[in-house]
């Protein structure tokens, strides 16, 4: 197995993101297919915050004038959509807002990104359910749908409700917690990916198994997103049944993982001959185990640190195309949407950030904005 060498890398993400600067430009990227280019997709679309947000965090790690050159300009794109076109928005505001207006506020101080960080911060608040007590996910007819991915997004409320006073966004992030608690997560610490209430009577309908192989399977993308979500939660809360449930998915993941650390697309296919990894799952629960092993005490730390330590390891040794200059992303192996048979075997941008994000944590990176 590769020795990690966390510095080592950090230098070696620094020239790779310098690269990758002149090679995305002004592009806002999801996947990187064989061909190792990355798409341009719209700015309303779900990913378009990891980009800007991956160079944030470089340039908070390295002081690197080009990563914030590049990232500056982000919030003030994406705000556009969310003043003109907020109908192509949904709950994954959290996702685009934080890696843009919260971390370049929280970085420069900068008033005008306060101002949309708010904005998106009202936008996510203004979807939730009181009923079911829940936040709806997308949009058109899925006006009952939950998705375990919203446990990321919590954290946008969060930041609201810590730089305003206002206990009310804290309060909705709370409650969709519990509901996704109660009704997503299992009692082995396996989760699902859509959650479907009635959105009349808040009645909870059924599991759906969404982006994962069934209803009752366990798709390792949402594990990951709830391994590092709970985790969040409770450092934002301080509720322990939050850490507690972060653990328990943890404890499943970990188990779980092949020889190599990183995570077949499904916990739970009959068998995983010719069955795709996912390295964006893989790094999604590297960043979140690293959060939970700050929560514990001193004598559990180790085993959520190793097993992010030997996920990372993997990744950089086996899934990374450090020897691919020609290839705008840093990781391969990621599938987007198994079932649909959409990007199988491919860079995704959300699998790029979150190991830029843990490297960084391993190299003392302290903010944080999720």
């Amino acid at each position: 197995m590769y020795k990690l060498n966390q510095q080592e890398i950090l230098k070696m993400l620094e020239e790779k993101v310098e690269r990758m600067v002149e090679q995305i430009g002004d592009k806002s990227p999801h996947v990187a297919r064989a061909d190792g280019v990355y798409d341009d997709m719209r700015h309303s679309w779900w990913t378009s915050g990891f980009w800007p947000g991956s160079l944030w965090v470089m340039h908070d790690m390295t002081g690197n004038e080009k990563f914030k050159d590049a990232a500056m300009d982000w919030d003030e794109k994406l705000q556009v959509c969310l003043s003109e076109h907020p109908s192509g928005l949904d709950h994954d505001v959290g996702f685009q807002f934080l890696l843009t207006a919260v971390i370049k506020h929280e970085i420069l101080e900068n008033e005008s990104s306060f101002g949309i960080g708010l904005q998106a911060a009202n936008y996510l608040a203004g979807r939730f359910n009181p009923v079911g007590k829940f936040i709806r996910a997308w949009n058109g007819d899925k006006l009952g749908w939950a998705i375990i991915d919203c446990m990321m997004n919590l954290s946008l409320l969060f930041w609201a409700s810590r730089v305003t006073g206002d206990p009310r966004y804290k309060q909705i992030a709370t409650l969709h917690a519990d509901t996704v608690l109660k009704y997503g997560v299992r009692e082995d610490g396996t989760t699902c990916h859509i959650l479907s209430f009635d959105p009349e009577t808040g009645e909870f309908i059924e599991s759906i198994g969404g982006q994962g192989n069934a209803p009752d399977s366990a798709w390792s993308r949402g594990n990951a997103w709830a391994v590092y979500g709970f985790a969040n939660t409770y450092r934002h809360t301080g509720d322990i049944r939050y850490l507690n449930a972060a653990k328990r998915v943890a404890h499943h993941f970990i188990a779980g993982l092949p020889e190599d650390h990183v995570p077949y697309w499904d916990f739970r296919v009959n068998s995983v001959k010719g069955e795709p990894r996912d390295s964006s799952a893989a790094a999604i629960a590297a960043s979140g185990l690293l959060e939970i092993a700050d929560s514990v005490p001193s004598n559990e730390k180790r085993l959520y640190a190793d097993a992010a330590t030997n996920i990372l390891a993997s990744l950089t040794e086996n899934y990374a195309t450090w020897d691919q200059p020609e290839h705008h992303g840093i990781l391969v192996g990621g599938t987007g949407h198994k079932p649909a048979n959409e990007n199988i075997n491919v860079s995704l941008i959300y699998g790029d950030y979150y190991y830029i994000e843990a490297i960084a944590k391993l190299n003392g990176w302290e903010r944080r904005i999720f």
